[in-house]
């Protein structure tokens, strides 16, 4: 449980990193301009993706907030870890 509990607060605080990342690579590789200034027209597909890819660009911003509350999930959640394990050895010693 602890295991899927950090991989989930991990995967929630570097999603805004995942949001950047997908959105450059698609920028780039259809040759389209991509910056937080403005939305440049992106043409994918056929349709202009400019506003969903600046949008997505512009969610990295989420991670001055998302980064360090992950990093706080995991240490509040190594701590509950670290109590629960020491409960649990002396459970188990003293029966």
């Amino acid at each position: 449980v602890y295991i899927v509990l950090g991989i989930v607060i991990l995967l929630l605080a570097l999603a805004p990193l995942a949001s950047v990342l997908v959105a450059s690579f698609v920028a780039g590789a259809n040759g389209c301009a991509l910056d937080e200034g403005s939305i440049h027209p992106c043409l994918v597909g056929g349709a202009d993706r400019g506003e969903a890819l600046y949008t997505m660009a512009v969610a990295g911003w989420l991670m001055l907030l998302s980064l360090p509350l992950g990093v706080i999930g995991v240490l509040v959640l190594a701590v509950i870890l670290a109590i629960h394990r020491y409960f649990w050895s002396r459970k188990a010693r003293a029966t």
